[in-house]
């Protein structure tokens, strides 16, 4: 019998903990490192040529909504293909469990107006085969993965199941009864494999609005229930919060959210996950002021943890079911209901001011700086690849005018392209220079028509290593696989450690890539998404079984649900 079942020979070991880098073999054994050193092919079932490639813990993404592609596709892309090893689920306090079957529906509703998943997709691809979360769990073990899962317990599905729809809604304050069963389904979670709890905490300025525009039920949701769960955590002295909440505007808004969060740190002693560091063009020192606020929680001992968007991807979307601008009201009024209905309201002159004066987007460049990418419409194809406020200017109207006259001739299906709040390459260097902020937010699984983001591991090698040199390449592996796993309780994996999970990516550094977007039917009931791919990845190793080779999925699924360690 052979004493490894896999040797990856020859490569630039970085192993995710910050040590030098070392030219070594990495020797696999039963899906564990098993050694790393000078080791003998011939010891071997199977040698990896690693010569000239990088040799790392695969990525670790936390903060994903793959809660319902996991059932369809076992590489939960676009993370699968960018180098991402294990994933955590049931983020922003959004999941399908606990869920009665009668609430199912709504369940899959919210999901599409929030997080831009496609109804028909879910309403095919989920089996629904559970009720409970402890179901749920055990339904996503039984699902082929070629990625390791984590998943928070959500406190939206929750809120529903103690107070109902409507109470919950309203934002009432559960009775002691009540609270005791939201903590008890939480240890019940827990005991299950949870690992931890997430929740949304956007108040009105809420871009990710319930399926009726209203606000999600965490939303409005009293503080006290977050501190009684932040108590459970506390109790089992184990676990981690997930919690986006409203950005930081200034004003006394800030203060409230951020109290909120050092109590939820100090009452429970676990970390907590602050969604999210972003630069934002229009505030142009909000990203600098979240770290400022980070590291002072850090100083003062409270283990709170910002997760930073690192990628410049932008947002290629058609007014068909557009949900981005959802804390305006303007919009959000404008937006709602069928594609008909939708062609009306954004056609009706009477409703044009109020959608002229709502220029502050939070999420996206200014509408005077969006780019018409295609349209159909034969009075408007002149102007495709080209700025709305160019459009306009030559059309002698308002930007927002101009922007809708185009949408609207196309029945809604012109598409349109939105850089990010992220334009200025120097925020990269200040996002990677805090050492403490988790790189990523992916939102992988989630706004499937509009967004990429899954690129981010790929991104970050390319633009914060290889070309800018911002980071070394032992600091980024720390920050992409070994930091995540402290935080998220990852006790056997995200490093490439003798006795730890063999979770490992073999890449070419200088042939990383990224491909173009494109728009792919891949989901259930024909529904379609955009992705961009990998490239540059040799072999991608799932609990020491190849995932990837040569950017290529083998069909493998090792991957395993991490219930709580």
């Amino acid at each position: 019998m052979a004493t490894y079942d896999t040797i990856i020979a020859g490569g630039m070991v970085v192993d995710g903990t910050r040590a030098q880098r070392l030219r070594a073999d990495v020797g696999i054994k039963d899906g564990k490192i098993a050694k790393i050193g000078r080791l003998k092919a011939s010891d071997a079932d199977e040698v990896l040529d690693a010569d000239g490639m990088i040799v790392a813990p695969g990525h670790i993404d936390l903060h994903t909504h793959y809660d319902a592609q996991l059932f369809w596709d076992p590489y939960c892309t676009l993370s699968g293909w960018h180098g991402v090893t294990s994933v955590v689920i049931g983020n922003c306090g959004f999941g399908f469990a606990p869920v009665a079957p009668d609430d199912r529906e709504r369940a899959m509703l919210t999901m599409t107006r929030t997080e831009a998943i496609p109804f028909d997709a879910m309403a095919a691809g989920m089996p629904w085969d559970w009720v409970t979360y402890p179901e749920f769990l055990d339904a996503v073990d039984r699902a082929p993965k070629a990625v390791n899962m984590r998943s928070f317990f959500p406190l939206n599905p929750a809120l529903n199941w103690v107070l109902g729809y409507e109470r919950a809604k309203a934002g009432e304050m559960p009775t002691d009864e009540e609270h005791a069963q939201l903590r008890a389904l939480l240890n019940e979670a827990m005991d299950a494999g949870a690992g931890g709890w997430s929740v949304q905490r956007l108040r009105d300025s809420n871009v990710q609005r319930d399926h009726d525009g209203n606000p999600m039920n965490t939303d409005v949701m009293p503080n006290e229930t977050l501190f009684q769960l932040a108590e459970v955590l506390a109790e089992r002295n184990h676990g981690f919060i997930q919690a986006t909440f409203a950005p930081d505007p200034a004003d006394e808004t800030r203060t409230e959210h951020r109290r909120t969060y050092e109590r939820l740190a100090d009452i429970s002693g676990r970390p907590v996950l602050f969604n999210v560091i972003t630069p934002n063009a229009q505030r142009p020192e909000q990203h600098l002021k979240q770290i400022e606020w980070v590291e002072d929680c850090r100083m003062r001992g409270l283990p709170i943890y910002g997760q930073a968007v690192t990628t410049d991807v932008g947002l290629a979307f058609t007014f068909e079911e557009w949900n981005l601008w959802d804390d305006m009201d303007a919009w959000r009024e404008a937006t709602l209901g069928t594609v008909e209905e939708r062609m009306a309201k954004l056609a009706d002159p009477a409703r044009r001011p109020a959608l002229r004066d709502s220029e502050s987007l939070a999420v996206t460049c200014p509408i005077a700086d969006i780019v018409l990418l295609e349209t159909a419409s034969p009075q408007y194809q002149r102007y495709a690849e080209t700025r709305v406020g160019d459009i306009a200017a030559n059309l002698g109207v308002h930007p927002v005018d101009a922007m809708l006259d185009v949408a609207v001739a196309d029945n809604l299906a012109a598409t349109f392209y939105a850089s990010g709040s992220f334009n200025n390459p120097d925020h990269l260097v200040d996002l990677l220079n805090y050492q403490w902020a988790l790189p990523g937010v992916s939102d992988g699984g989630a706004h499937t028509r509009f967004l990429t983001a899954g690129r981010w591991p790929t991104e970050l090698l390319i633009n914060g290593v290889r070309d800018r040199e911002i980071i070394s390449l032992e600091d980024a592996h720390w920050r992409m696989a070994g930091l995540p796993a402290q935080c998220a309780g990852f006790t056997d994996r995200g490093t490439l450690t003798e006795g730890k999970a063999a979770d490992v990516i073999v890449y070419d550094l200088n042939s990383l890539d990224i491909g173009a977007s494109e728009k792919v039917h891949d989901m259930p009931a024909g529904e379609w998404r955009r992705v961009q791919r990998a490239s540059g990845y040799h072999y991608v190793l799932v609990n020491g079984e190849v995932t990837i080779q040569e950017d290529k999925e083998t069909g493998t699924s090792p991957g395993r649900l991490l219930r709580d360690q």
